[in-house]
């Protein structure tokens, strides 16, 4: 691949937004004409996202590829809402940089995948964004925390972590009281690490370990969001 040439990201990307474009556009036209081209949009969408699998794996069957675009459409057709119901955003996860007073960060390891990762769930609806991190913090490893700051504001598909559009707010947390106690279905591990202690398998320590650890000593640290690229849509 020459340099500058799209790659699997680049095209999971471009065929997210494309697929979010004619998703809101399905939600809010009452015209059939206009239906039929978003849907057509969907297609081109879904194929774009199959090639980005087959780049990622070359093993993939072109029947495979078919099915998937298949899957894709149907499944993207099946989420559209209705006005502004049905106008197509990231995903909002939460994420809780939480120290204790022996300047250690709280880890948890992901029951699904065994990747060790500060605790972090999806943004529920009638909770501010700080209330969700402390319910998760509370639910997946029974420490209470109080919120401090507001530590980063993440692309998560930007960054890797996401196959779809998806915001990460992370916060940095105090922990004031609880003891360690794993959520059964969620995570299989929890416990206290300090900046060198960290499980061999933690998930992007490299990019927010340096910055968590700052927080929980207390250094002033602006909030980390991603640069505006230049141009947006093409990748150098």
């Amino acid at each position: 691949m020459a340099a500058g040439d799209p790659d699997a990201r680049d095209l999971a990307r471009w065929s997210e937004a494309l697929a979010a474009i004619a998703r809101t556009g399905l939600g809010f036209t009452e015209s059939l004409y206009e239906r039929e081209r978003f849907e057509e949009v969907l297609h081109v969408a879904a194929d774009i996202k199959a090639a980005a699998a087959q780049l990622e794996d070359e093993a993939v069957e072109d029947a495979e590829v078919r099915r998937e675009t298949d899957h894709f459409v149907q499944e993207w057709l099946e989420s559209v809402g209705e006005g502004v119901p049905g106008y197509v955003t990231p995903k909002v996860a939460i994420g809780a940089i939480v120290g204790n007073d022996r300047g250690e960060l709280l880890l948890v390891q992901r029951a699904d995948s065994g990747i060790w990762l500060y605790p972090t769930g999806w943004a529920d609806v009638g909770y501010s964004p700080a209330e969700v991190a402390v319910k998760e913090v509370a639910e997946e490893t029974g420490i209470e925390c109080e919120p401090e700051r507001l530590v980063a504001v993440i692309d998560g598909q930007r960054m890797g972590f996401s196959r779809f559009g998806m915001y990460m707010l992370l916060f940095h947390c105090t922990a004031v009281g609880g003891e360690l106690a794993c959520h059964p279905l969620e995570c299989s591990d929890v416990g206290w690490f300090g900046p060198d202690e960290l499980p061999e398998r933690t998930a992007g320590a490299q990019w927010w370990g340096p910055m968590a650890f700052s927080a929980i000593r207390g250094e002033d640290l602006p909030t980390t969001f991603d640069p505006v690229r230049s141009p947006v849509w093409r990748t150098g």
